[in-house]
């Protein structure tokens, strides 16, 4: 697996996920919908820390900067 995902892209979805876990442990979000957004979190996490976006590769999308 060759990294598609560049430290912006990374970032933000690391902060992305943090708002939603927090939303959630709160209580501000529960339900069906608690559970939904918690698997987008833990789906934001994995490929943030690896840097592969699964959903990117079959579109042609690499956000990483391009070394010269």
């Amino acid at each position: 697996m060759q990294k598609n995902m560049g430290n912006l892209d990374r970032g933000l979805r690391i902060a992305a996920a943090l708002v939603v876990a927090v939303l959630i442990i709160t209580d501000t979000v529960s339900g069906v919908l608690a559970i939904i957004l918690g698997i987008a979190v833990a789906a934001f996490l994995l490929t943030s820390v690896i840097g592969f976006c699964p959903l990117y590769a079959p579109l042609g999308i690499n956000t990483c900067q391009r070394k010269n």
